[in-house]
């Protein structure tokens, strides 16, 4: 097996997980690489799961010591990355690797990987019905979600980045759609 790697990125709320999941059940070759971030869980998150979930101080730490392929700082203090370590965690287990990133990670994948990352930007309709999600959720406070609004429209500026462009109007078409691009991706 390659060195392949599937980079899926989405503003907040743009269904790029529950698109990620469902891939992942039908591709059982690829493995979630486990981004590190240095916010708190979220109800019903597990550490080393879903997040390395890191103290600010400790995340800078690792970015000092060249530890990340990509990082960023999405929102004032609250760091996002990936780890080396975390890729070739995956790649020792004879795996493909699933990045689930934002816009700005998943670009600084792709420049990395180059050809052997296929990248993918999950677009929602409109900015409306990212928000009307967003309220569904139940997770975060309506200044929280007024916050990711605002960055949805600067990361679907990201879109034509990306080697393919999934509308999420309909999440089994999404799905659909998604699994063909990747299929197709690895095959090749």
């Amino acid at each position: 097996m390659n060195h392949k790697v599937i980079i899926i990125s989405s503003p907040s709320g743009g269904g790029k997980t529950t698109i990620m999941h469902r891939l992942m059940e039908y591709v059982p070759e690829l493995e979630f690489s486990i981004s590190a971030c240095s916010r708190s869980p979220r109800q019903g998150e597990v550490e080393g799961k879903d997040y390395y979930f890191l103290t600010e101080d400790d995340f800078k730490s690792k970015i000092a010591e060249d530890a990340f392929l990509e990082h960023v700082e999405v929102y004032a203090g609250k760091f996002y990355g990936t780890l080396k370590s975390e890729v070739q965690r995956i790649w020792d287990k004879g795996s493909y690797v699933i990045f689930d990133v934002d816009v700005v990670g998943g670009c600084r994948l792709k420049d990395y990987f180059k050809d052997q990352a296929l990248s993918i930007f999950i677009k929602p309709p409109n900015v409306a019905v990212l928000r009307e999600r967003l309220l569904l959720r139940k997770t975060e406070s309506p200044e929280s979600i007024d916050i990711r609004v605002s960055r949805a429209e600067f990361e679907l500026s990201f879109a034509d980045k990306y080697d393919v462009i999934i509308v999420n109007d309909s999440l089994e078409t999404a799905v659909e759609q998604t699994q063909k691009a990747v299929v197709d991706f690895l095959k090749g």
